[in-house]
């Protein structure tokens, strides 16, 4: 839902929304009540994901994970001002092999949990 939003919304397409039953639930109100259920996930999550966008908690994260890229070698990559052979130059000659770096995953799911559980 987050990166629907980001984009503007859906435009012109939409979601696969299917309803499947388990095997005890037999009954036609179990599909009804499967269906009830499916949207009620789907609105949650635009309700969560309108707000984590609202706090930019992740945001703040991914700009500064990744704003090496806004500058310098960063920015000469992503504008593919550089290519393979020049960057191994670059690092051969430069650079040196990177410093590994965090990703942070443990991090990133706990903050998402304070999302499912206030």
């Amino acid at each position: 839902m987050v990166s629907i939003l980001r984009a503007g919304g859906l435009g012109t397409g939409g979601f696969n929304f299917d309803a499947k039953l388990r095997r005890p639930s037999i009954d036609p109100e179990d599909l009804f009540h499967a269906h009830i259920g499916g949207m009620d996930a789907y609105a949650l999550a635009f309700r969560l994901a309108r707000r984590i966008l609202a706090e930019g908690k992740f945001t703040h994260f991914i700009k500064d994970r990744y704003a090496s890229f806004d500058t310098g070698y960063g920015r000469d990559i992503e504008k593919r001002r550089v290519g393979f052979r020049d960057l191994n130059k670059l690092v051969l000659s430069k650079l040196g092999e990177p410093t590994p770096r965090s990703g942070k995953q443990e991090y990133l799911e706990n903050l998402l949990n304070t999302y499912l559980h206030d």
